[in-house]
């Protein structure tokens, strides 16, 4: 039950949520209450929301692109059954990184000697010296 109970609390750090996004405001903006806190995130979400659901790009400087995308009708196959079906035509929202979000993420999972070396890590290293 304990290990439970660690687990969960391991994955509550780790999710990043409407409410947490709501509490960092909180923190940041100290006049902010929490009710006008979680009406800006729901208007926030709800509005990129809107724009996805008429077909807009919606471009996020420094985290990314959302976009829509028209998926055309396949043919797939029941996994179980092995009985071909059709896939149906849909649509998916994309998101792709901007390369500042890529940077950050995966700056963190390269050992240090192994990065790319580019003007602004040679700059840094150069700082550092």
């Amino acid at each position: 039950m304990k290990d439970q109970e660690e687990k969960q609390d391991d994955q509550d750090i780790r999710t990043l949520n409407k409410a947490s996004i709501a509490e960092a405001l909180i923190a940041q903006i100290p006049d902010l209450d929490r009710p006008h806190a979680k009406l800006i995130v729901e208007t926030f979400f709800e509005l990129i929301a809107e724009h996805l659901e008429k077909g807009d790009t919606v471009k996020i400087p420094g985290l990314g692109n959302f976009s829509v995308r028209d998926k055309v009708a396949r043919p797939g196959r029941n996994l179980k059954t092995g009985e071909t079906v059709t896939i149906t035509e849909r649509r998916v929202v994309t998101f792709h990184p901007s390369g500042t979000l890529n940077a950050r993420v995966t700056t963190n999972l390269i050992p240090p000697q192994e990065q790319p070396r580019t003007r602004r890590t040679r700059a840094v290293l150069k700082d550092k010296e």
